[in-house]
């Protein structure tokens, strides 16, 4: 990866979700744009904050895919990343910093 650039793997999300209610949302119902998270697998050689392995949060709407060795990726600047999550502490609570 060249400069600020990272290629992360989107987690893989259900086309329905589940409202708190147990309500069934299809995926054709319209809402409110939500942010996606995805794994870094490979970071430029200018980003600071982000590192291999860390799990991000990024708006899907802003992305640009490239398929590599049958896998789905997508390609973002490190600006373009909303938070990273913490990883799991020893007492089994996380965290995510933004």
């Amino acid at each position: 990866m060249l400069h600020d650039r990272l290629l992360v793997e989107p987690e893989v999300d259900s086309s329905e979700r589940q409202s708190g209610a147990g309500l069934v949302i299809p995926a054709t119902a319209v809402g409110p744009k939500r942010l996606g998270w995805a794994k870094v697998v490979a970071a430029g050689e200018h980003v600071r904050q982000v590192a291999v392995g860390d799990r991000v949060l990024f708006d899907p709407e802003d992305r640009a895919e490239v398929e590599l060795g049958g896998h789905d990726y997508v390609l973002l600047r490190e600006r373009d990343v909303h938070g990273v999550a913490e990883h799991e502490t020893p007492e089994g609570a996380t965290g995510l910093y933004l």
